[in-house]
């Protein structure tokens, strides 16, 4: 679901992917796009359940100034996707309400 050629910019050179873990799968990405990109190139669209009715959000504003977005990243939570670039091996959950903070393990 990348774009290949744009009518402006014209044909996108594919970059080296990364892998990166969603909610436990793997998934390839162009390091240094947003998180959010990657995610929506993968086919996810759901990104966080609000705390209390929880209803899906994904991306809203995309530069980083609403909580639409946000996901757990490498055990941080309510980490911005829209404006976090990809890098090798992240590990990105699902947020729920408000998230919680767990240790890292590396």
């Amino acid at each position: 679901m990348r774009i290949k050629e744009h009518p402006i910019l014209g044909k996108l050179e594919k970059e080296p992917t990364v892998e990166i873990e969603v909610d436990g799968e793997v998934i390839r990405a162009i390091p240094g796009e947003p998180i959010a990109a990657a995610l929506l190139a993968a086919g996810k669209n759901v990104f966080r359940y609000t705390r209390k009715l929880h209803e899906p959000r994904s991306v809203f504003c995309a530069i980083g100034r609403c909580t639409d977005c946000m996901m757990i990243v490498d055990g941080v939570p309510n980490v911005r996707t829209c404006v976090t670039p990809v890098r090798a091996g992240m590990k990105i959950q699902t947020q729920h309400g408000l998230g919680e903070f767990k240790e890292r393990t590396q």
